[in-house]
């Protein structure tokens, strides 16, 4: 009996070995399964801000390179708020904060308590742009005080001839044409941001309309715009840059976010500030604007901390101020509901911490105004709210952002340019094209220019010296006879008006006419783009003589309009049918979507920033997940090079002739985002370790059990 005692102890003592091994084994798979799981991400989706669409797309197509797919519908803000509260997507994006008690007798909208956190995620201009010719010639130059601006979307102003349009534009002869208004049809926050401008500075127009558009007596701000007859209304930014852009709405002005514009490569209204000048929102004009907002800093306050009041913003007295700069918001979850979860939790929160760091990188060379410092900072601590969320611990000066200044202030609005004097409200307007077309002047009447007109003149059929100076924008040569413009001087109307990029003007050519032999090409070191770089004009290749104009289609039958293809903007393809992925594209403002979709939520993934996205790596971190897919190519879209006073980071043009410093017109590519690796997933080593671990317990153990066992039996 004591021998087999003795026997059988050993035996349980190694079973017992043998069980914990297992436990261990189970213990490191576990672990081993969790850093698996750190490694992959849930799709998530989202919805709203059609005026934030062109830098969330940005966004989301860079991230996809680290196995992250974010879905987003630009529906408007309004339908993104009203999903995000039904549960059906994980985050919404909103130019304007939810509306607890709204002022156009609408619903109020009424977010659980402690549910959601704001996020200022993008900043940039709402801008007017506008389809218009003088004698076939397309103005690129348009100036409207703010009540010109209002007295147009209220039908106050019909003509474009209306003498007090003419007296913001003493350089040009306006022609006797019909103003068409174009509007959103859709709950927009760019809507309210708009008509929350005019209620703040043209009270009188605006509460007139709103009697006559039977909206009364619910007056306040709106997202759902007024129409009166005569007006055109279309849903979301895409929807009225592509209107505004077709060959057949010669006349029309519309509202959108300043990345359109550039986008379709069509001009935008400078718009009469309070300091007496005339801007446009370019990126640093907002950094300089927005320098007035006040943000709310109660923190103990969810629903308001961090939105902005923008009433000094209006009256800003800078002289390169522009009145409709305002941010877009995303609205983040703070508790598990719906459809979110906390592994849905894990990826936006990575997504989050890649938008407010990384991709403000590039957020100018969209058309878009970096956020400044206190802002990210903010948006980090809101990020932190996000249930599942993986804290990241950032050093800021790491996420390479143009607005840093190591004194805290916003380098962005330091560095920027003064506008010229010609700029100024009076006689004198300047002839440099605006948003899609600033490269592209229009000829001035002699007398706005300020300067006596010029005698010499060029021999007929004098062609000017190889390398000789040309015209101011890379204009054509005067015609023969015409007065000579000085090289750098404004361009004088009737003296060889400059036309885009020498070429003809996008929709001058009318449909199906035959361009003569290298019509529309630049003579060499005439002041224009190097071959194959492409029109200065956001970058895309001049159109030729009877080519289609770009963002333009034929107009539909019985003249329904159709929405536009258009050029990429840094890749972005913007406007008018965007363009999927597998090549498909949408008519009527919808977007192409993907075959999948998350929560329900259409896919439009017609961004694509350049190849190569990934950098140096070097803020915080995403790392690539092998196999995934690389950001896209531009889809058609030509990349020339930056100029030579262009950041290749930022994306950021230094002052050019005349002190106009502008986005980078060079293809607009949204460029390198510095790629960022999250703490969790910064290496795969201890996941193969922990997988040979365990693969060592599974196999040792029952070969050492095997041992053991024959032993004790053969004793």
């Amino acid at each position: 009996m004591n021998q087999h005692s003795r026997s059988t102890r050993p035996s349980w003592a190694h079973v017992a070995v043998l069980v914990l091994a297992g436990l261990a084994a189970l213990a490191f798979g576990s672990c081993a399964v969790q850093t698996a799981r750190a490694l992959s991400y849930q799709r998530i989706s989202g919805e709203g801000s059609s005026w934030a669409a062109n830098a969330i797309d940005a966004m989301r197509v860079n991230v996809k390179q680290f196995g992250i797919t974010v879905d987003f519908n630009p529906s408007g803000s309004t339908s993104g708020r009203k999903n995000f509260l039904n549960g059906t997507v994980d985050f919404a994006a909103s130019d304007i904060p939810f509306q607890l008690a709204p002022e156009d007798g609408s619903a109020p909208e009424n977010p659980a308590p402690n549910s959601y956190a704001y996020m200022p995620v993008t900043a940039g201009g709402t801008a007017f742009m506008y389809n218009l010719q003088i004698n076939g010639k397309r103005v690129t130059n348009l100036r409207l005080s703010g009540e010109n601006v209002a007295k147009i979307f209220t039908g106050a102003i019909s003509t474009w001839n209306d003498p007090a349009i003419q007296a913001d534009n003493p350089g040009l002869t306006m022609p006797a044409r019909t103003v068409v208004a174009v509007v959103r049809s859709d709950g927009s926050g760019s809507s309210a941001q708009f008509t929350k401008w005019m209620i703040d500075r043209q009270p009188a127009i605006w509460n007139d309309y709103c009697n006559r558009s039977g909206r009364a007596p619910a007056c306040g701000e709106t997202s759902f715009y007024p129409t009166i007859p005569g007006m055109i209304a279309q849903s979301g930014d895409l929807g009225i840059a592509g209107y505004v852009s077709q060959g057949f709405a010669e006349g029309a002005i519309g509202y959108v976010n300043y990345s359109y514009a550039l986008g379709t490569q069509f001009p935008v209204v400078k718009v009469l500030n309070a300091a007496g000048f005339y801007t446009e929102p370019t990126p640093q004009n907002v950094a300089v604007s927005l320098l007035q907002a006040k943000i709310n800093g109660d923190e103990n306050n969810p629903a308001t901390y961090l939105t902005q009041d923008l009433s000094a913003v209006y009256t800003d007295t800078d002289s390169r101020s522009y009145q409709l700069s305002s941010y877009s918001y995303l609205i983040l979850p703070t508790k598990v509901a719906g459809q979110f979860n906390l592994d849905k939790g894990t990826t936006l929160g990575a997504f989050s911490y890649y938008a407010m760091c990384q991709a403000q990188q590039q957020s100018a060379s969209l058309g878009y105004s970096p956020m400044p410092i206190n802002l990210v900072q903010a948006g980090f601590d809101q990020i932190l709210k996000i249930p599942g969320v993986v804290a990241q611990d950032i050093n800021i000066a790491a996420c390479k952002n143009p607005t840093f200044a190591a004194d805290g202030t916003n380098l962005l609005a330091d560095n920027a340019p003064k506008p010229q004097e010609c700029d100024r409200q009076g006689s004198l307007q300047c002839a440099n094209g605006t948003g899609g077309m600033s490269n592209v002047p229009t000829a001035v009447l002699a007398a706005a220019t300020g300067a006596p007109a010029p005698t010499a003149t060029t021999p007929a059929a004098a062609t000017p010296a190889a390398g000789a100076a040309t015209p101011a924008g890379g204009a054509a040569t005067p015609v023969a006879g015409a007065a000579t413009t000085p090289a750098g001087a404004t361009p004088v109307a009737g003296a060889g008006t400059p036309v885009a990029g020498a070429g003809t003007p996008a929709g001058a050519t009318p449909a199906g006419a035959t361009p003569a032999a290298a019509a529309g090409t630049p003579a060499a070191a005439a002041g224009t783009p190097v071959a194959g770089t492409g029109t200065p004009a956001a970058g895309a290749k001049t159109p030729a003589a009877g080519a289609a104009t770009p963002g333009a289609l034929a107009p539909a039958s019985a003249g329904a309009p159709q929405v536009a293809s258009s050029p990429a903007v840094g890749g972005v393809v913007a406007v008018g049918g965007v363009v999927a992925v597998d090549g498909s594209s949408a008519v009527g403002g919808a977007p192409a979507v993907d075959a999948a979709t998350a929560g329900g939520t259409p896919t439009a993934d017609g961004v694509a920033p350049d190849a190569g996205a990934l950098a140096d790596g070097s803020a915080t971190g995403l790392v690539p997940v092998e196999g995934a897919a690389a950001p896209e190519a531009p889809l058609g879209a030509v990349a020339p090079p930056l100029a030579a006073n262009c950041d290749v980071d930022t994306g950021l043009c230094g002052a050019a002739t005349g002190g106009a410093a502008a986005p980078v017109a060079a293809g607009l590519v949204a460029g390198a985002i510095t790629p960022t690796t999250l703490s969790e997933a910064g290496s795969s080593v201890p996941l193969m370790l922990l997988i040979v671990a365990l693969t060592l317990g599974l196999v040792l153990a029952p070969a050492l059990a095997w041992r053991y066992f024959s032993q004790a039996g053969s004793t």
